[in-house]
C-alpha cells in the first residue's frame, strides 16, 4: 500500500519514496499500473500538481513510463551504453535495492574462451562467478563473470550476493575500472537459462558480452550477461 507519511521530507519526494518501496517489495512489478496523479494526491493529501511532479521526476529517472490515455506503469530496467555501470549502480540510480543470488563461484581451469578474453594463457586458473539478478522481485538477468584467480585471490569469499563486484574490486584490490568493449546480440535461452529467468524454452534473450579494462588498459573482467528481452530497453547515446 502507498501509505501517508508526515515528516519534513518534501511531499513529492515522499511520494517517490513510497512508489520505490512498493516496487522494491515486489508489490508493483514491471508493467504494473501505478496509481494515478489524482489517486496519489488523495492518498498523500497533496495537490494534484505535487503528485504530477513526483511522477514526472520518476519518469525522467526511468522508474516509470507514461502511456498517454492509458496510465503510468512501472518501467522495465534500461541498459545505458554511454556509461560503464555495475548492476548495483544501475539499480541504485533507479532507487531500487540490489538483489542477487549467487549460483556458482569457484576457481576453474577449463574455460578456454574466458581465459583468452582475459588475455591469459590456455589452462590458466580463473574465478567463475555466476549470479541471478532480480528486479522488482523477479529474475531478469543471468550474469557470469570471469576474473584471474591469481590476481584476485580470496575474492570468492566476498559477500557478492549483496555487494557490488565493481565496488569490491575497487575497494579491496585497488582496481580502477575504466571502460569496456561490448558485443550485443540475441540468442535462444537454453533450458537452464529459461528456467532460471522464468521463460519458455528457446525464448529470445538479449546477450551482452563485456571485456572490462582498468584505467591502465589491463583486462580485469570478462562478463557474459543474458537478459530477459521483454523487460529491457536499450538506451544509447551517440556522440559526434
Amino acid at each position: 500500500m502507498l501509505a501517508k507519511r508526515t515528516d519534513k521530507i518534501p511531499a513529492y519526494k515522499r511520494i517517490q519514496s513510497a512508489i520505490r518501496s512498493v516496487i522494491e517489495a515486489g508489490e508493483l512489478r514491471v508493467g504494473s499500473l501505478v496509481p494515478s496523479e489524482r489517486e496519489l494526491a488523495r492518498i498523500h493529501d497533496v495537490s494534484l500538481m505535487t503528485a504530477r511532479h513526483a511522477l514526472a521526476s520518476l519518469e525522467r529517472e526511468g522508474v516509470v513510463e507514461r502511456r498517454r490515455g492509458v496510465g503510468t506503469f512501472v518501467a522495465a530496467p534500461k541498459i545505458h551504453f554511454n556509461k560503464l555501470m555495475s548492476y548495483t549502480e544501475q539499480m541504485r540510480s533507479r532507487g531500487l535495492a540490489t538483489v542477487s543470488k549467487v549460483l556458482f563461484v569457484k576457481i576453474i581451469d577449463n574455460e578456454e574462451e574466458a581465459a583468452a578474453q582475459l588475455s591469459l594463457s590456455p589452462g590458466s586458473r580463473v574465478l567463475k562467478l555466476e549470479r541471478l539478478r532480480y528486479a522488482g522481485g523477479r529474475p531478469f538477468a543471468l550474469e557470469t563473470c570471469y576474473l584471474s584467480a591469481e590476481q584476485f585471490s580470496g575474492l570468492q569469499s566476498a559477500p557478492l550476493q549483496r555487494e557490488s563486484l565493481f565496488s569490491t574490486l575497487e575497494r579491496n584490490y585497488r582496481i580502477e575500472l575504466s571502460y569496456s568493449d561490448e558485443e550485443v546480440d540475441t540468442t535462444a535461452a537454453d533450458p537452464r537459462t529459461a528456467e532460471l529467468l522464468g521463460l519458455p524454452k528457446h525464448a529470445p534473450v538479449l546477450r551482452i558480452r563485456q571485456v572490462i579494462y582498468s584505467s591502465k588498459g589491463v583486462v580485469i573482467l570478462y562478463v557474459l550477461g543474458l537478459y530477459r528481452s521483454d523487460r529491457h530497453n536499450l538506451v544509447i547515446r551517440r556522440y559526434r
